[in-house]
């Protein structure tokens, strides 16, 4: 109760900020619409419920944002491209194969960067220059250039997101592996251990914390990266898409609606790499 009580207090505030903000920000609005309808001397209460319930709101009410979610969502059939639960399980699905692919790639670069100087010299200022570039500007050049030869659909995307969650988990593995002492690599030297074993035997365990914590941080890019894809490609779908068409449309409900789930799925997707990364540290008696 100690741990929930501060939580609870901090999301009342929240939403009684955000009920405040949106009677302020729709309030214009609605007076235009009381005048055309000649409504004068309207009582606060009635006049904040008004702001509440337009339709094309500046700033949507929370329970309009997650009436959304739920007739979107539980509201809809799966197969409907209406649907947010279609169009989230597309961003994941490119989210997934982005992190897969970002990981794989970062953990690579990472094991030629510790092993050979002429890489860690020569690939490292490039793999920092390339997170300079915009990935607004990367991503339609991506998207149309694959498209142009006959590649479409989940791999563009997923390799938008390859490219953003590639970087963290290079950075992290490098200081990972790294990470052991001088006299702990001595000893394995002492014990007339190859590259390989001291790899395996000391330098991986040792980098597993920093790759977990990269991993994190690259798991929640990759969903960026995706939806940022996805606003390239609108007939592809994915929460995007729904972003994308409803702003076109001025539904910000929708859009709000598609931006909480986004969040929600990358809370679970984070949450879900401390769980394996707790359930790998258990086995060692390591505290996560």
């Amino acid at each position: 109760m100690n741990r929930i009580l501060p939580i609870l207090t901090i999301l009342l505030a929240i939403l009684a900020f955000w009920y405040a903000a949106a009677i302020w920000m729709n309030a214009p609005w609605q007076n235009t619409l009381n005048g055309r309808a000649d409504l004068t001397d309207v009582p606060f209460l009635t006049f904040a419920q008004q702001t509440w319930g337009q339709d094309k709101p500046v700033l949507p009410a929370p329970h309009q944002v997650f009436a959304e979610i739920w007739n979107a969502t539980m509201g809809l059939e799966f197969t409907s491209r209406r649907s947010l639960a279609l169009h989230a399980w597309i961003t994941l699905s490119a989210t997934l194969l982005g992190f897969v692919f970002g990981t794989a790639l970062g953990v690579g670069l990472a094991v030629a960067i510790i092993h050979n100087d002429a890489s860690d010299r020569s690939l490292m200022p490039w793999i920092i220059a390339s997170q300079t570039i915009p990935i607004l500007a990367v991503a339609p050049m991506v998207v149309v250039g694959l498209g142009a030869v006959g590649v479409t659909g989940l791999v563009p995307k997923a390799l938008i997101s390859m490219y953003l969650s590639f970087f963290p988990v290079v950075v992290g593995m490098v200081k990972g592996l790294r990470s052991p002492e001088r006299i702990q690599l001595d000893l394995m030297r002492t014990y007339d251990a190859n590259p390989w074993q001291v790899f395996w035997k000391l330098r991986w365990p040792s980098a597993l914390p920093f790759l977990f914590a990269s991993m994190k941080v690259g798991i929640a890019i990759s969903l960026i990266g995706a939806v940022v894809a996805e606003l390239s490609n609108a007939a592809g779908g994915g929460l995007g898409v729904r972003l994308l068409t409803g702003s076109y449309n001025g539904q910000t409900v929708q859009i709000w609606a598609a931006l909480f789930i986004a969040a929600g799925l990358a809370a679970v997707l984070v949450a879900i790499v401390g769980m394996a990364e707790r359930a790998v540290n258990a086995p060692n008696g390591v505290r996560a």
